[in-house]
């Protein structure tokens, strides 16, 4: 227990200084224009291999029935994320069909 709050604070420091040099280091480096466009597609591809997995990949699913919620339930969170680009529409749109089709199923 004596050494648990200072390994602690020192990997929270560690990870502190660590970010921080990248936040201090971009501010001085010019990247290429090659770099920043590929840049530009990080945030859609980490969101992509965080949601595909869990869409896709149903551990809990016994039966061809329960592995049609999910993707349906993204389908229509898709659509309505297109359709009308509100985060909090998409949320609970694809919430519901999950809920609803969970239950139906």
């Amino acid at each position: 227990m004596s050494t648990y709050w200072p390994v602690v604070l020192i990997l929270g420091g560690g990870t502190f200084l660590i970010r921080l040099s990248f936040i201090l280091i971009v501010d001085r480096l010019t990247f290429p224009d090659g770099v920043t466009r590929a840049l530009r597609f990080i945030p859609a591809s980490v969101l992509t291999a965080l949601i595909v997995p869990a869409v896709l990949l149903n551990p809990e699913a016994g039966s061809a029935a329960a592995n049609v919620a999910r993707p349906a339930a993204a389908v229509a969170a898709v659509a309505v994320a297109w359709r009308t680009r509100n985060i909090f529409a998409t949320i609970a749109v694809g919430m519901v069909v999950l809920w609803l089709l969970q239950a139906v199923l």
